[in-house]
């Protein structure tokens, strides 16, 4: 029998077009005692400016969908001033989105929506 093999997402997964220069990219904060996969949709936090896993129930600001993450980012044991955010102008691919347990179809939807009004559209993809 075949050896089988399997690799994990990547940014090619994830990211079908961004605009040239870097234009849709923003470094950002990520709050402390988080572990985020590429691909988390994350949202704000309006008086620290720093990022999180969105959170539709919050009223921090993280309730809005702000950008999606282009790589993991562990910042388990102290926040983390190197996240990469894909915050306007980009095309990502719906598969290869991290949505937080327990997200209804319903708040995905509304997310995608507030991704879109940042210019970040969400595509069917393989």
């Amino acid at each position: 029998m075949p050896t089988v093999f399997s690799e994990s997402m990547n940014l090619g997964d994830l990211l079908k077009y961004e605009a040239p220069n870097l234009y849709s990219r923003d470094r950002v904060t990520v709050v402390a005692g988080l572990k985020l996969p590429l691909g988390a949709v994350v949202g704000m936090v309006t008086a620290t400016g720093k990022v999180k896993r969105i959170d539709p129930s919050a009223t921090d600001g993280s309730q809005v969908a702000a950008g999606v993450l282009m790589q993991a980012c562990d910042a388990a044991l102290a926040e983390r001033t190197d996240g990469l955010m894909l915050a306007r102008h980009a095309i990502v691919s719906d598969h290869a989105l991290q949505w937080p347990t327990g997200i209804t179809t319903a708040e995905q939807q509304a997310a995608n929506a507030q991704l879109k009004a940042l210019g970040v559209l969400v595509r069917q993809g393989v």
